[in-house]
């Protein structure tokens, strides 16, 4: 068999093929995405890495494969479903220790999958909301127990970036239940019996009360619990055919942080049956760098927001909703509209280009006693011979690996010009910090339906009960991903000019998705920049709750993301105040500075640092 000449092809064949040995699995798919990886049955999405295979994303995407490929091979998700426990903070440090005692198996058994689990353990943590933790009340506890239960088990030990979040609770881990947590190690080998003992390490933690689970119940329980572990998997399998998928898993993500009680988040039973049955028993969350089961003590007070369903929701690609001949068409008709445009926007984006490089360039230090020879000082030398050599040492000045997203507001209200404007300005910047080495993802957020869609049609169905929370199908779209190069997205960039595509628009949401994506990536610097034209606004879901439902749940987002999350927000409004809702803001009157203030609100990011 001819060996590939695309290196990334021949890269997911090889790992494809150490996936397949690892999980003793001849099925097992193995694809790269630019997306949140997930894993789905014997479907496993990888994060991508670069053309040039970078050392670091390498590592990543092995780590994450041999993950999936361990939970596959030693992972029973019945049974693990079975003994889990309801609460979700309980929940998800049962789900980290399981995950420890997974990849401990592949660590002990195999050197270089013990040296990827770690790389990759590495990579997640630095955007783990432990590395922020300022008291033990921040610390996820899911990620501490499952660093302390992988050092156990494996002797690793845990990240630097996770030391000072770690210190503040592992004296009280130890005293409340080190000793169960050194018996786990006894039952590596044993997934109930590891259960068993995982269960009473909550119990120590006081994270739940009663008995542990029965992991043996008679054969009509366990018939009756495979049948509905078989149906969940169906109605899994149904949703991804019809276009959730990756989707679905990353809104789990973004929701399950987010339902409501009078004193805690609550989740309906369809969110909590995605959020059980499908990251629980497959295991997503082992190496996503946020979890889905965010602990409590990491989210904004009174996060009272929900959603009735999540199932008919879509993340799409742009070349998803419209054929490449409507594209270009598309094209070809923004660039004659915006032609006059084109031109001042882009003498901004060459101003910014020019900032930016200056940042990125050397500099000297000239007189120095050692270093190169400084040519230009020889002259004075020569006419005083009294005057000594004169060296200068190259500095480079420090330039943060950075990615910036752009999140554009596809609702009915931006049809025409503001739209098209905000087509040509995205263009226009991915193209210039693109050659600035600054990566950049454009995305865009609406809805599937007007007045509600499916969603509403279900809770019409389901007898119309009260406060159903969030009642529309969303369907956030992404235009280039930060990995695509322009040249590949340029085409999909028109189709926000694409009539019917823009309806309504619910922004906490898509901030929570543009966000998510972000914290995903590897740069040491993200900034994500939100363009709108006014408050959020969906008619089936206001017209059933509170009229500042939508507005109270994007206000929540933003305090979060300014307060707690490494992602720097800026927003841009287009004939609407957004500086009420955000604390970096601008407002334009007229759709035609667009372009250049988004350049200079960059520019100003950059000088800032």
């Amino acid at each position: 068999m001819a060996q590939p000449e695309n290196p990334l092809e021949a890269f997911r064949q090889v790992l494809t093929g150490a996936s397949r040995a690892i999980a003793r699995e001849p099925d097992l798919e193995l694809s790269f995405t630019a997306d949140v990886p997930s894993t789905s049955g014997k479907a496993v999405k990888v994060p991508m890495p670069g053309r040039t295979l970078p050392e670091r994303e390498v590592a990543e995407a092995r780590g994450f494969a041999d993950a999936a490929a361990l939970r596959l091979r030693h992972h029973d998700p019945a049974l693990h479903a079975r003994s889990a426990p309801d609460d979700e903070i309980a929940r998800a440090v049962f789900d980290a220790a399981e995950q420890a005692r997974i990849e401990a198996l592949g660590a002990r058994a195999m050197a270089g999958v013990r040296s990827n689990l770690g790389r990759a353990t590495e990579m997640r943590i630095r955007t783990d909301p432990i590395t922020r933790a300022r008291s033990k009340a921040e610390v996820p506890l899911g990620t501490a127990l499952g660093l302390i239960v992988r050092e156990r088990l494996t002797g690793e030990t845990p990240p630097d970036a996770a030391r000072a979040g770690l210190d503040l609770v592992s004296d009280w881990v130890e005293d409340k239940a080190g000793a169960d947590l050194d018996a786990l190690g006894l039952a590596i080998d044993d997934q109930a019996a590891f259960a068993a003992l995982a269960s009473k390490v909550l119990r120590d933690l006081e994270l739940v009360e009663g008995e542990a689970a029965d992991l043996n119940p008679d054969e009509n329980e366990e018939g009756e619990g495979e049948e509905e572990d078989k149906g969940d998997e169906g109605e899994d399998e149904e949703e991804d055919e019809a276009g959730g998928g990756e989707g679905e898993a990353e809104m789990r993500v973004e929701q399950g942080d987010s339902a409501d009680d009078d004193s805690a988040p609550q989740y309906d039973e369809e969110d909590l049956t995605d959020s059980d049955d499908g990251l629980g028993e497959e295991g997503e969350e082992g190496m996503l760098p946020v979890r889905p089961n965010r602990p409590l003590s990491d989210l904004p007070p009174h996060f009272d927001y929900r959603v009735y369903t999540s199932r008919y929701d879509e993340v799409v690609e742009a070349t998803e909703l419209c054929d490449e001949e409507e594209l270009g068409r598309l094209r070809a008709y923004l660039d004659q509209q915006l032609v006059h445009l084109q031109g001042a926007v882009t003498k901004l984006a060459n101003r910014l280009q020019r900032r930016l490089m200056a940042q990125q360039s050397r500099s000297w230090d000239f007189d120095q006693e050692e270093g190169l020879l400084d040519a230009a000082r020889l002259a004075r030398v020569i006419v005083n011979p009294a005057h000594s050599l004169s060296y200068k040492i190259e500095r480079e000045t420090e330039f943060r690996d950075t990615v910036v997203s752009l999140l554009i507001d596809n609702s009915g209200s931006m049809r025409g010009r503001p739209i098209s404007i905000a087509a040509i300005s995205a263009d226009i910047m991915a193209r210039t910090l693109e050659r600035c080495g600054v990566k950049v993802e454009i995305l865009g957020f609406t809805t599937r339906a007007w007045k509600g869609g499916q969603s509403r049609e279900k809770w019409l169905a389901d007898g119309r009960p009260p406060n159903p929370g969030r009642l529309n199908d969303l369907r956030h779209i992404v235009y280039k991903s930060a990995v695509e190069p322009w040249r590949r997205a340029r085409k999909d960039l028109c189709l926000m000019m694409r009539e019917g595509l823009l309806k309504e628009y619910i922004d906490g949401e898509a901030l929570l998705w543009a966000h998510n994506r972000l914290i995903a990536r590897p740069e040491e610097r993200r900034i994500l920049m939100v363009i709108s034209d006014g408050a959020p606004v969906d008619d089936s879901t206001l017209s059933v709750n509170s009229g500042t439902y939508l507005e109270r749940h994007l206000r929540q987002v933003i305090g979060w993301i300014e307060a707690r999350s490494p992602v720097e927000l800026i927003a841009i409004g287009i004939g609407h105040d957004v500086t009420r809702y955000y604390n970096r803001a601008v407002t334009i009157m007229d759709a035609e500075q667009l372009g250049g203030t988004m350049i200079e609100q960059l520019a100003s990011l950059f000088d800032g640092e």
